[in-house]
């Protein structure tokens, strides 16, 4: 292989044409030593797994950013696997095309791109919202509570993103969804436990602040008047003995001042709506009484 190529991949583990004179790439290609990833993008025949991220990166030629599902793996709010349609965006009139798993799209002007882990990507809020569409309904609700929970946008950001875009695919519910996590919703669970078994039940605040001593703990639905908190458990992160442990000193130190918890599991908030609300009356009514 002639020297250029190799010095290239030696330092990058990646070739982006033109590079070296204009035989050595076709050369390297006829003999098998390297292959084409996306045009003018070329990696080793033995790299297995090259890293397309980086290779669609290389493919932009500083012309757009990594979009949609893709930027949310660089976000770091959902994962990205190597066989994952690559999302990137540019500016009309670039000339770029969609090309084996890279889906080029296009807008009248780019703007608030970002960084983020040496790769140009869109802000997390257009990422969330023009990847809506494309990611089916287990998965989407999660990605946008991972967002809001990793503090890396709020629901008052994603509102003014879902202004913008008036005819998004499925728009109705992410303004639901939205809707729900300004008003204090912090999870999936409680989303369902807002929709379907709580809705209507007057005087509960959500993520309520309340300090105990050095420690201030969010309760998840609490009824002020008659001083019940209701904790809705996710079903994997209530699940270990280290958290049961910390959900026992937490009810201890909330009895303390007079707030009595009552816990509800992800499979009896999913199985048995009714009975649970009808729990949830019954409690409230003994504490007022």
């Amino acid at each position: 292989m002639h020297p250029a190529l190799e010095l290239e991949l030696c330092r990058t583990g990646f070739l982006r044409a033109p590079i070296g004179p204009p035989w050595a790439v076709h050369d390297a290609l006829r003999r098998g030593r390297i292959r084409r990833l996306l045009p003018g993008v070329y990696v080793r025949s033995d790299d297995e797994a090259p890293d397309m991220m980086r290779a669609a990166t290389l493919y932009l030629r500083g012309r757009g950013a990594l979009s949609h599902t893709t930027a949310l793996a660089v976000w770091e709010v959902s994962e990205f696997g190597h066989d994952d349609t690559l999302h990137v965006v540019v500016p009309r009139g670039t000339g770029l095309r969609s090309s084996g798993s890279v889906v080029v799209h296009t807008r009248h002007v780019l703007g608030g791109l970002r960084e983020r882990s040496g790769l140009p990507v869109t802000m997390v809020e257009d990422a969330l919202v023009d990847s809506w569409p494309y990611l089916d309904s287990a998965r989407r609700t999660g990605v946008v509570f991972a967002a809001v929970a990793n503090r890396l946008t709020t629901p008052d950001r994603l509102a003014v993103h879902l202004g913008r875009t008036p005819h998004l695919p499925g728009r109705r519910e992410l303004v639901a969804l939205v809707d729900r996590m300004a008003a204090g919703c912090r999870s999936p669970l409680e989303v369902f436990g807002a929709e379907h078994v709580f809705a209507g039940l007057a005087g509960l605040r959500r993520q309520v602040p309340v300090e105990v001593g050095h420690h201030r703990y969010y309760l998840d639905l609490y009824a002020p008047r008659q001083r019940v908190d209701i904790e809705l458990d996710g079903a994997a992160w209530h699940s270990s003995r280290d958290q049961r442990e910390a959900d026992l000193r937490r009810d201890a130190a909330l009895a303390t001042r007079g707030i009595l918890v009552v816990r509800y599991s992800y499979s009896r908030l999913i199985r048995e709506p009714e009975r649970v609300r009808s729990e949830v009356l019954a409690i409230l009514a003994t504490r007022r009484n």
